[in-house]
């Protein structure tokens, strides 16, 4: 039997006389050792019932946007991440359409939209229709995008015809979950993530604009491949990926001290936090009281925790630096890797709308030994799968 088990499965049913068979398709996941949560649309009702599918999920369907006692608190974003992966199955020539448009139209379009988890479709329609070339250039679409195609199957079809446009059976999808990837399998990896914070005083703190997420995504893309991943997490507000064990600190001396602690055994280190330079050479014990005139601040540099990892004894296998920069990207990145003895280091232009800081975009300059490689702009998941692809291609 297939194995999915702990992970969290969004099935998202679309209008197609293959609904039906989701009964057995949840009985499957859920025997797999998946935690199944249901997503319909309305035409998906008129083939099967939600509450089929609640009772054999365990859980309530969704199926509304406006639903007011679940959306009061924007409960498709907290869908969205709750998934570890999203299957949409059975997926009709309209949702393809849709999705391949970037709709957010209803709730299945919108949390397909709002994930950083990948995205299975299962294709189910007549076989003209699958043969359409506006399907077609759909599905060319989508798997640019990312989007994980299975099937569709060729037999006889509920119309009557035969040919290719079948769902694939639920144990075939449920075995092509399973069969994911899993590259990081067997490695330890040690990530770091987010800002730190440099107290003043008990009000004040010296801070910068990290969120987290590029940190986050790299963690949970490691997770899912298989590795076996420790985060050390800055002051952030994102709730930790599914089977990564996370270290909550604040400062850059408390960050060093958890990176140490944990370096023994790890493979590959990733230091994606921003990690502040300097910190107050002092830290007020009461709040410091505005006063007249100007004032100044102190500051002495804090620990470089890239290069104690570096020159560690227990130096990984693989240490990887990220730079954020607002000019001469490609020269300051390599003179960090130069400097701090790294193995690669992924370069980020900050300080620009709809990338890297306080944004879920990112494009990445990434240098190792064998050279310089571009990852466009994209979700910051898909950015973290790239990086992570090209560590272990290029890397020994």
């Amino acid at each position: 039997m297939a194995s999915l088990n702990g992970k969290h499965v969004l099935l998202g049913i679309t209008g197609g006389i293959a609904a039906y068979k989701c009964a057995e398709l949840v009985r499957g996941l859920r025997k797999a050792g998946a935690e199944v949560r249901v997503v319909m649309t309305a035409a998906a009702e008129r083939f099967v019932t939600p509450t089929t599918l609640q009772a054999l999920s365990g859980y309530p369907v969704r199926s509304s946007l406006w639903d007011e006692a679940a959306e009061a608190a924007m409960s498709h974003i907290e869908l969205a991440r709750w998934a570890d992966l999203i299957l949409v199955a059975p997926a009709s020539a309209d949702a393809l359409a849709r999705f391949a448009g970037g709709h957010a139209n209803d709730l299945l379009s919108t949390l397909c939209l709002a994930s950083e988890a990948p995205v299975h479709l299962a294709p189910a329609m007549n076989r003209v229709m699958w043969a359409n070339t506006a399907t077609q250039d759909n599905v060319a679409v989508l798997r640019a995008r990312g989007f994980r195609i299975h099937g569709p199957d060729s037999g006889e079809q509920a119309c009557g015809e035969t040919g290719e446009g079948r769902m694939l059976e639920p144990m075939q999808l449920i075995e092509a979950l399973a069969d994911i990837p899993q590259p990081w399998r067997g490695r330890r990896l040690l990530i770091t993530a987010g800002p730190t914070y440099e107290d003043l005083d008990p009000v004040r703190f010296l801070g910068n604009r990290s969120s987290g997420k590029m940190g986050f995504a790299l963690a949970a893309s490691a997770a899912a491949q298989g590795g076996e991943v420790v985060l050390i997490a800055g002051p952030v507000a994102l709730p930790t990926p599914p089977g990564v064990r996370r270290i909550d600190i604040r400062s850059a001396a408390q960050m060093h001290e958890a990176v140490m602690a944990e370096l023994a055994g790890i493979d590959t280190f990733i230091a994606a936090a921003a990690v502040a330079d300097y910190r107050p050479k002092s830290v007020s014990a009461g709040k410091i009281k505005k006063s007249e005139g100007d004032s100044s601040l102190e500051l002495q540099r804090t620990l470089d925790i890239l290069a104690a990892v570096s020159v560690s004894p227990m130096r990984p296998k693989r240490v990887v630096g990220f730079a954020a920069e607002t000019e001469r990207l490609d020269e300051h990145a390599q003179e960090k890797m130069r400097n701090k003895g790294l193995d690669a280091i992924a370069a980020n232009a900050v300080g620009q709308s709809g990338s890297g800081f306080e944004s879920s975009h990112n494009a990445l300059t990434v240098f190792t030994r064998a050279g310089r490689h571009a990852i466009p702009l994209t979700t910051k998941r898909q950015a973290a799968d790239a990086l992570l692809d090209i560590l272990r291609e290029q890397l020994p």
